[in-house]
């Protein structure tokens, strides 16, 4: 059996995502919190615009987790969590700061989550565009 090291996000990394996801947020007029979180669910690096609803910070860092713990994009989890989907108490029945909404995206490395990114502050379609093109940034 043979093991392959994976090489972990590093705040490297994570100022990396939060400046191209800031910057593409910055080129379409909408104001931003980015969140970056390590394989652990750990804050690895944060930004809040200073025009950005305050709100956006904890759903950036809400959908970040989410991506994470079902190692998804969040905008692929919402209709699994309407009244009518196979999920539907899933946001209830966990004690965890999961949100379903657009703009969480998981990190991968070699084939591995390493990390997950969210965005809040603009229309979810937004958030999820800013977070896939800052994912473009960082080096594999």
């Amino acid at each position: 059996m043979s093991t392959t090291t994976v090489t972990p996000l590093t705040t490297a990394d994570a100022e990396t995502l939060i400046t191209a996801a800031r910057a593409a947020a910055e080129a379409a007029g909408v104001p931003v919190s980015v969140t970056v979180l390590d394989a652990g669910g750990h804050l690895l690096a944060f930004r809040r615009d200073d025009r950005a609803v305050l709100i956006s910070g904890e759903t950036s860092t809400r959908k970040a987790y989410t991506a994470l713990q079902l190692n998804a994009p969040t905008a692929d989890l919402v209709d699994l969590v309407k009244p009518d989907g196979p999920f539907h108490s899933l946001p209830t029945a966990l004690d965890r700061p999961l949100l379903f909404i657009a703009g969480g995206v998981p990190v991968h490395r070699d084939g591995r989550l390493v990390g997950a990114i969210g965005l809040g502050g603009g229309a979810p379609e937004q958030d999820h565009s800013f977070a896939t093109a800052a994912l473009q940034e960082l080096p594999r």
